[in-house]
């Protein structure tokens, strides 16, 4: 399929991915965002991190860590699993495996005014 064409197919997914984030259709269009314009952007890859928790080791506890060194997480084990992009949260959710990999099964979705900065 010629890219035009799939960008074409991917302009209600479009539509409907910025009302789900928050944006009316006014607010995308005053952010210069359109159709067009993401769809320049569609392939540009952006990195994510998934964050389990957190801890601050002391460069003495670092020295000292070895292959059987467990380093205790500040967030237990029932509480959800943060999707970061560029430091903001943008995703919470489940860690979930998928075919002997880590992903996540996401169940809050950050809208874009929303996105908190990493306070780590």
């Amino acid at each position: 399929m010629p890219r035009h064409e799939v960008e074409k197919s991917f302009d209600p997914l479009l539509a409907e991915g910025a009302n789900q984030a928050g944006y009316s259709a006014p607010a995308a269009a005053d952010r210069g965002i359109s159709g067009d314009n993401l769809g320049l952007m569609l392939d540009v890859e952006l990195n994510v991190l998934l964050r389990f928790g957190q801890r601050k080791l002391s460069l003495r506890e670092v020295l000292v860590l070895r292959c059987s060194s467990v380093i205790e997480l500040d967030r237990r084990v029932e509480e959800p699993v943060e999707l970061l992009l560029d430091g903001r949260v943008i995703a919470r959710g489940e860690a979930a495996i998928v075919d002997g990999n880590y992903g996540l099964r996401i169940t809050q979705v950050a809208s874009p005014s929303h996105a908190i900065p990493d306070a780590g």
